[in-house]
């Protein structure tokens, strides 16, 4: 491929990334009067609802920190960083148990405490980052101490009601081990305990060997206790957005490895997700989809969210990176110049999460507790950095 493209596109990307994105959220997403961050924004940037959503108070501590480390050193996003930190540290926390809340209110009150812990990895991700930045070490401290504790809900049977009652059930999920691989490859930037690598050895081994089904060309979300197949909607429904983001996260820990046949069993899974997932009839990637191509239960299955063809394009570009075969980069064209048609909106800063299946918006909302410059700033975070890599020649180095 012409050096040129690369340089191109890494302008592109790099343009969106400020001037799309980071305009608007320097603007709107820090509360200047309780801190931490809102999310509840109209299409002009306006707020409409106040609730503040507590996975988004640690990936955007991990954003800010992540931007004020490796692009630039901008000192407002480290101030950026620390109203979440310390929002998030004085008021997402449940106090008797220690267990983090799911949404509070704009000055901190709580109002949702879910089953799940997502939220406790989100912040992790922010720690580690916002250690990186400070060096403090209090914030190392408080990342050690919360991985700590999820570790135990993840260990100990029971921490947590079951979502399906397991006397009569019982499954288990793809989504613990994909996140605790990414929140441990945090977790080892920063502390060198080897209980990071072995814990991300063990969901490498549950997501190979028990939810990527290669006579199915599928990574499924849900198996049998036993990682048996099971023929129910739960059992044969696929997220490619998340199969992709796995493919991914696990591709960088193939490299951390230097373990070719893992990276390009990833590469598989990212080609079996777009071929399953691509709308042959009007393009764009689907939110859900059976296996079978049966119906599936969920009525957003025939969404388009902006998250998942963020997955797909990094995916995309580490598999030509590692291969060199330019049917990657035609898949990353594909996407990128479906998200810049439909996903854009051009006159408004931002750009939408959400799109019908004929790329319409669905709603004229550039922030909620699920959309946030999460997926898509880390998303042109890291492509600004692979297309560099690109640019100047480098290998993969596996």
């Amino acid at each position: 491929m012409d050096k040129q493209y690369f340089v191109k596109t890494k302008e592109r990307i790099d343009s969106i990334l400020m001037n799309d994105f980071m305009s608007f959220w320097e603007d709107v997403h820090v509360d200047k009067e309780y801190g931490g961050y809102l999310c509840g924004f109209d299409r002009e940037g306006k707020l409409f609802f106040e609730d503040k959503s507590v996975w988004q108070q640690g990936r955007s501590v991990w954003m800010f920190s992540k931007l004020y480390n490796e692009f630039g050193g901008k000192k407002e996003w480290l101030e950026m960083a620390k109203s979440g930190y310390d929002f998030m540290n004085k008021y997402c926390f449940n106090p008797e148990t220690g267990h983090m809340y799911f949404r509070v209110t704009r000055d901190g009150k709580p109002l949702q405490e879910r089953r799940y812990y997502f939220s406790e990895h989100f912040a992790i991700m922010g720690y580690c980052e916002y250690y990186k930045a400070t060096k403090d070490p209090e914030v190392k401290e408080r990342a050690i101490k919360l991985y700590d504790k999820i570790e135990g809900y993840f260990t100990t049977p029971g921490s947590f009601p079951a979502k399906i009652n397991p006397e009569s059930r019982r499954y288990k999920g793809h989504s613990i081990y994909m996140i605790f691989i990414n929140v441990c490859q945090h977790m080892r930037d920063i502390d060198d305990n080897p209980k990071y690598d072995e814990m991300i050895t063990k969901c490498l081994n549950e997501i190979t060997t028990n939810f990527i089904k290669e006579d199915k060309k599928a990574l499924l979300e849900t198996v049998n206790h036993d990682s048996s197949f099971v023929d129910t909607p739960d059992g044969r429904f696929i997220n490619p957005g998340h199969a992709m983001e796995t493919s991914w996260f696990i591709m960088q820990e193939a490299i951390h490895r230097g373990d070719r046949e893992l990276f390009e069993k990833m590469i598989k899974v990212t080609e079996w997700s777009l071929e399953r997932g691509w709308d042959k009839e009007m393009e764009g990637i689907f939110y859900f989809i059976d296996l079978e191509n049966k119906p599936v239960r969920s009525n957003e299955w025939d969404m388009k969210l902006f998250w998942v063809h963020c997955e797909a394009m990094i995916a995309l570009t580490y598999a030509y990176w590692h291969t060199k075969n330019e049917e990657y980069l035609k898949g990353f064209d594909k996407i990128f110049d479906y998200c810049q048609k439909h996903y854009a909106d051009p006159g408004y800063p931002e750009w939408w999460g959400h799109l019908h299946r004929d790329g319409t918006p669905i709603a004229m909302i550039k922030g909620s507790d699920w959309k946030g410059p999460y997926h898509n700033v880390r998303a042109f975070m890291i492509l600004s950095q692979l297309f560099g890599s690109l640019v100047n020649g480098e290998e993969l180095g596996l």
